[in-house]
């Protein structure tokens, strides 16, 4: 093993993550393993870039979105255009975020309003059927 380097299972104890996903990632070129046959081999550059990948699903962003923006990180602006368009892309998931939040809080509120409305109907039925007795 080459110093620095994980095994596919340190790397899915490490971040727990399975193997399908690791590979899964490998197949999207988001992750680039060493290759030793059959045995995968991730660097720290791996290793970094899948916290980012996790971060980024965590938010909500897309695999697409996340290697663009993975992409970003070899131009040679010291990652200026990198954090530029990650900003950005932030600040669009967080509105739209908002706006989830905000249309869930509704739908919540009429459900709750629904509950109380079957309540009193059922204690109708309830207080209706004693009478009858």
């Amino acid at each position: 093993m080459i110093d620095g380097t994980l095994t596919i299972r340190e790397m899915c104890d490490a971040y727990d993550v399975t193997p399908r996903t690791l590979r899964f990632y490998e197949a999207k070129e988001l992750l680039f393993p060493i290759r030793e046959g059959q045995k995968r081999l991730f660097t720290k550059r791996d290793r970094a870039r899948l916290k980012l990948i996790l971060r980024g699903k965590r938010f909500g962003f897309s695999l697409e979105e996340i290697r663009q923006l993975l992409d970003l990180y070899d131009m040679d602006d010291h990652q200026a255009t990198q954090f530029k368009r990650t900003y950005e892309v932030a600040q669009a998931r967080l509105q739209d975020m908002i706006e989830q939040r905000d249309e869930l809080n509704e739908a919540i509120d009429d459900l709750k309003e629904q509950l109380k409305w079957g309540e009193r109907i059922i204690t109708s039925f309830n207080t209706t059927k004693k009478a009858a007795e």
